[in-house]
């Protein structure tokens, strides 16, 4: 499976093709919109979420509720595109509107310089409307539709926020159900009520100080079977893969799995997880500090992978920058942005992260529709077990 996205941030609508997808999976729309409308949520959230409501279309694809096997094409409208149509039009512009809007002095932390300068371009906006996080939402749409091919094997994903700024949240034991419901009813997407509170109000000073915060998110995927992904070549190892996907995302910039990071000061007794078998569970580890991976494959175990997302770039209080065309220093232009989407991150980074299970779920148990794939499955299920 592959995907491909397009559109601006600005511009008429976002669109997605998905090609690869299998046939006779019954889609739920209200899910896959359910993921749209869980990645607008959040405090610390900015103006653009109150116009924009997505909800995706498919307008190719599915007939009669069910995928056909061919390509799924999906839609998101930008209702705020009303505001920019002489902006943003596609067909060439009178020179009334030729410089309407015209961004020429790039914003510390963003694509605009490296991009203005890579695609020779005189208006910054043609490069910071393509790189806006705005374009994550074609992600989640994609890795909604994903979502439904995992469920129909028993595969769910949750998520929840580690840190925001300087307030870590603990570490919740919970069955994943209850996770879920918790953490959705959480501005911040906890579940620790204390860490929540001063989360809150760390946002809050931030937005008064025309500043902004980061921090991390963590996806948890229960019901993977043991041995997606490959360790025979390096770009076949899954949880790598699931790496790069997530540094992809706008903004992050760290990944971990497992104990991450905390492995290099550790001894390998405290970072290794031993291997029991019984009769009622088979092969199993007593612990999971490798994240649910060994050589680039699934072992069975909880998949857990954490993001670390940096500050929000867009500052109201803007760092210095310099006109492209003056080359004189200026402060950097303001774009409408948020305070802090740590929340809306960790929604984003599940589906990126179930995009990437449900191909390396592909690769192994591969069929056109989802009934050879199940045929596949069922068999591969019980050679593991007669191991």
């Amino acid at each position: 499976m592959r995907y491909l996205t397009a559109g601006e941030t600005h511009g008429p609508q976002l669109t997605a093709i998905i090609e690869g997808f299998p046939s006779n999976i019954t889609i739920d729309f209200e899910a896959m919109n359910h993921q749209l409308h869980r990645r607008q949520k959040g405090h610390g959230r900015g103006r653009r979420m109150q116009i924009e409501k997505d909800t995706a279309s498919i307008v190719g694809g599915v007939r009669h509720g069910r995928t056909t096997g061919a390509p799924i094409a999906l839609v998101v409208e930008n209702n705020d595109w009303k505001h920019w149509t002489s902006i943003m039009n596609i067909e060439e512009q009178p020179d009334t509107v030729e410089g309407k809007r015209r961004v020429n002095r790039p914003r510390p932390g963003h694509a605009d310089l490296s991009g203005g300068l890579k695609y020779n371009q005189r208006d910054l906006r043609n490069i910071l409307e393509r790189s806006s996080a705005r374009e994550t939402t074609m992600r989640v749409a994609c890795g909604a539709v994903a979502r439904q091919l995992l469920e129909e094997f028993g595969i769910k994903l949750a998520s929840h926020v580690v840190r925001i700024g300087e307030v870590e949240a603990k570490a919740p034991e919970l069955p994943i159900d209850e996770l879920i419901r918790i953490t959705e009813e959480s501005p911040v997407r906890v579940v620790d009520a204390e860490a929540e509170a001063a989360m809150v109000a760390a946002i809050d000073a931030a937005k008064a100080d025309g500043d902004t915060l980061g921090g991390i998110v963590e996806v948890i995927v229960e019901g993977a079977p043991v041995g997606l992904g490959s360790h025979v070549q390096w770009d076949r190892k899954l949880d790598g893969r699931i790496a790069q996907a997530v540094l992809s995302i706008q903004a992050f910039k760290g990944c971990e799995i497992g104990i991450g990071f905390e492995a290099a000061k550790l001894r390998g007794s405290k970072v290794h997880d031993a291997i029991h078998f019984d009769e009622n569970s088979g092969f199993h580890r007593a612990t999971n500090r490798a994240g649910g991976f060994e050589g680039g494959m699934t072992t069975g175990e909880p998949i857990v992978v954490r993001g670390v997302m940096k500050p929000i770039s867009t500052l109201y209080k803007p760092l210095q920058s310099v006109d492209i065309d003056t080359k004189e220093p200026f402060t950097a232009q303001v774009e409408r942005s948020d305070t802090c989407a740590v929340p809306a991150a960790g929604v984003i980074m599940e589906n990126v992260v179930a995009w990437e299970v449900a191909q390396a779920f592909m690769e192994k148990f591969g069929g056109d529709s989802l009934e050879e794939i199940r045929r596949n499955y069922e068999s591969y299920l019980k050679q593991v077990e007669s191991y």
